[in-house]
């Protein structure tokens, strides 16, 4: 006779509802108690495994061994019932194990009256504290040994330096992250007053060491946050081992960690909503409880700390997004589950996974705007209204009004838009007359003149003013060159649909291609046309229309080729669109002694039309990241290089003199986790067939593992890798380093399924593979170790560091 299971159920009290912890599997021994003793002193199996069941069978009418009929199933529900609330999660036997990895949580233990009744509870967590002592040991060792701005911490390191001067930068990423560099510096003692220059050294007043070891501290946790993840995951004990080992030995995450920059807290907050996720999974059999909405808002304040590091945190988000729509979905099929039930987990998963994140992202940006008041080198990416509320430029002290014989600059009111520039160089196609583009910096090349038109008097600097109005004709006239702004019937370098624009002729020689009319779109504090009598510096939005093409100035975030320094094409489009932002401009800075200063209760720039205008600016700055072909980017790789590891990243020189870093992973790691995928892929192909020809190779609840496991992992990896196959950025190595995550989970899930949990392997056998398998991997960090710790002297006196002829470590390819 099979060691049947049997549900016992405790009523609780009828003021307290029914718990996870009210249900208990018992087993009955099999033979005398020392023998169930003895079997139960091997380690713990995941719930869904039977010693007694056999691998491989056919389905027949009976239900196999160990297993829990449908009938036996339908008869705990309804006595869970509990008068039908919450009847989702008690829809299936798997629910009682928290619907997907974790057994069931056992009621808490009374408090320990000892420490070694202290340390008796907390076992569990002796093995995470020790691999989090590792990991600090591996993370902070030699943490300052190189004494050079490394890579990117010339660019985070910077940004870092401007929040604590509070200078206003421009950056593609969102702030969080590098906030969170600045006030490492703060703690450091960095006063921010460092350039931070790609390979310089950094100066005795400047505490390096101290940042790089705050921001590894991120580093660090990525590796109990892997452990606890897979146990939240349902991986047995050697897979979570397996997956803390992957973690603390991939030589690429350790060294990414080490120094001033933002991957460290991208993993983090990867791994953080990735955990959140998995244990607000293990509490969807106790919906609304307080665990399950902390962890929940847990889940969502994650996604929006991820994405607030960097945008590709959104991929994250979308595996988050993908598990909420299949649970929805799952519980709209349930016809148990009342509407009003349904439409309590609508809400709950809009407001802690929609509206939480988004305020997170928000008061990231709220919190940059506030620290950043002061005028700095990013200004020109933002609205014009937004940097006159900067302290430092003179905005607000220019006069209001503009007026015939006005100095300007006018500000492209498209998204990421730019300053109206020349410059004396000359087109080398088309017209090859003097070029006009559009640029983000300002310098005296973006000033221009408000003239009069060639059969007109001009200014006269003793008569009367004469304000600029809608349908006024002007010509503008460059001040550094003396040029006119000009077009003509000649196509525009890039957009060729467009007309060229130029600048042309001097103070005596031009013609009616000069001509513009000013056109007046609406002001942002009066209103429409109609209430515009006079155009205002930052608030007026202008279109100039060319008075014989009839075509209007547009720049649209199209940039140049290298004759061009790479700026922003300025064209003139022949498509009258009058909703088209980018053919919009504004006056910036205005100067005319003439007129008095403006008042400051004009500029007032309200923060969500900042936030919308800053994360516009950030995309399209973003999506100009294109590789250059002009130039060879030895840095470079393409996302079909990563999941092999064809091409690593040198992070510094390489003389001999310097210490060298190599960005390359533990390679056992990354090919091993490349395979675990396509096995997981083969292996649920295999059992969807041997499924539908009746061959059951897995219990119900075992299945249901698999597949929970395999795609949390897949699916993560999935969505974070398939993207940069069809961006046209420019990308490297280290944007593989999240992706890597979800490859290492399936590695042990595909390890724990075939080997560690397998019904045919001894425990002895288990063992042994278990470790085969730690040990490679340790091996295999050692002897790449110098990579992230640094490697001193010439480089061809280490053997053995190439194993892949791509890789550049020893010749430059």
């Amino acid at each position: 006779m099979q060691n049947p299971e049997i549900a016992i159920t405790i009523h609780p009290p009828p003021d307290s509802p029914p718990s996870s912890d009210d249900f208990e599997l018992v087993r009955y021994p099999t033979h005398t108690p020392s023998d169930w003793k003895s079997s139960h002193r091997q380690e713990e199996l995941p719930y869904y495994m039977a010693e007694d069941t056999s691998t491989r069978r056919r389905v027949t009418h009976h239900h196999p061994a160990g297993t829990i009929s449908p009938q036996h199933d339908k008869e705990w529900v309804d006595e869970y019932d509990g008068e039908g609330k919450d009847v989702y999660a008690k829809a299936n036997a798997s629910q009682r194990y928290g619907g997907g990895g974790r057994i069931a949580r056992k009621a808490p233990p009374p408090p320990p009256t000892s420490v070694r009744e202290f340390i008796q509870q907390n076992l569990e967590h002796v093995a995470p504290a020790v691999y989090t002592l590792l990991s600090c040991w591996t993370r902070f060792h030699k943490i300052g040994k190189s004494s050079l701005v490394v890579w990117d911490e010339a660019h985070f390191g910077k940004f870092g330096s401007h929040y604590l001067k509070r200078d206003f930068y421009f950056d593609v990423h969102p702030p969080l992250g590098k906030m969170l560099v600045g006030f490492a510096g703060l703690l450091s003692g960095y006063n921010g007053g460092f350039d931070f220059k790609s390979g310089e050294t950094y100066p005795d007043n400047v505490p390096y060491v101290a940042m790089r070891v705050i921001l590894a501290t991120f580093g660090v946790l990525m590796v109990p946050l892997g452990w606890y993840t897979a146990v939240e995951l349902g991986m047995s004990t050697r897979a979570c081992h397996i997956v803390a080992l992957m973690i603390l030995c991939d030589v690429a995450w350790l060294c990414i960690s080490r120094f001033i920059l933002l991957d460290s807290m991208l993993l983090f907050f990867t791994f953080t909503t990735v955990f959140g996720l998995s244990k607000f999974h293990n509490h969807q059999y106790q919906s609304f409880s307080f665990d399950w909405w902390f962890w929940l808002a847990f889940t969502g304040t994650s996604i929006g700390c991820v994405s607030s590091v960097k945008l590709v945190g959104l991929f994250v988000t979308a595996l988050v997004g993908l598990y909420t729509i299949e649970d929805l979905w799952n519980k709209f099929g349930d016809l148990r589950l009342p509407a009003r039930t349904q439409l309590r987990h609508w809400g709950a998963r809009i407001a802690c996974l929609i509206v939480l994140p988004i305020l997170v992202y928000m008061m990231s940006f709220k919190i940059h705007f506030l620290i950043l008041n002061r005028s700095g080198p990013g200004d020109a990416q933002m609205s014009s209204l937004f940097q006159a509320n900067l302290e430092g430029n003179d905005f607000a002290r220019n006069p209001l009004e503009i007026a015939f014989g006005s100095k300007i600059t006018l500000k492209n009111m498209g998204w990421g838009g730019g300053l109206l520039h020349s410059h004396v160089q000359t087109y080398p196609v088309g017209s090859n007359q003097q070029q006009v583009t559009c640029y983000h910096y300002k310098d005296t090349n973006n000033d221009w003149i408000v003239t009069p038109r060639w059969d007109e008097p001009s200014v006269d600097l003793n008569g009367p003013i004469r304000y600029l109005q809608h349908g006024d004709t002007i010509r503008l006239v460059h001040e550094a060159t003396g040029r006119n702004l000009h077009s003509h019937n000649v196509p525009a370098p890039i957009t060729k649909l467009n007309n060229e624009i130029s600048c042309y002729g001097n103070a005596t020689i031009g013609d009616q291609n000069d001509y513009w009319v000013v056109e007046v779109v609406d002001d942002l504090h009066r209103g429409k046309r109609e209430k515009v009598d006079k155009i205002h510096s930052l608030t007026t939005r202008l279109r100039f229309r060319h008075s014989i093409l009839d075509c209007y100035i547009r720049a649209a975030n199209k940039n140049l080729p290298e004759w061009g320094f790479k700026q922003i094409e300025v064209s003139c489009d022949k498509e009258n669109t009058p909703d088209d932002p980018y053919t919009y401009w504004n006056v910036e800075s205005h100067w005319n002694d003439r007129l008095p200063p403006g008042e400051t209760k004009f500029y007032r720039s309200p923060f969500l039309r900042d936030f919308w205008h800053l994360n516009v600016a950030m995309m399209t700055s973003n999506n100009a990241l294109v590789p250059d072909p002009d130039k060879e980017d030895i840095l470079a790789s393409k996302p079909t290089d990563w999941p092999l590891m064809r091409l690593g990243l040198r992070m510094c020189g390489w003389g001999d003199q310097q210490t060298k870093y190599y960005l390359v992973g533990t390679p056992i790691i990354w090919w091993g986790s490349t395979v675990s995928l396509v096995l997981g892929v083969l292996a649920f192909g295999v059992y969807v067939f041997r499924m539908q020809r009746r061959y059951v190779d897995m219990e119900p609840r075992e299945w249901e593992h698999f597949l929970y496991v395999g795609k949390v992992a897949f699916f993560g990896w999935a969505l974070h890798y398939f993207p940069f196959l069809i961006m046209g950025r420019v990308t490297y190595v280290h944007h593989y380093l999240p992706t890597l995550y979800f490859a290492v989970l399936m590695a042990a899930h595909m390890l724990d399924h075939f080997v560690f949990t397998a019904r045919l392997l001894s425990e002895r056998a288990k063992n042994i593979l278990f470790t085969v398998v730690a040990f490679a991997i340790v091996a295999n960090f050692w002897w790449f170790r110098g990579v992230a710790w640094g490697i001193d002297g010439p480089i061809n006196d280490y053997w053995g560091l190439e194993w892949r002829k791509s890789w550049n470590i020893y010749e430059l390819h």
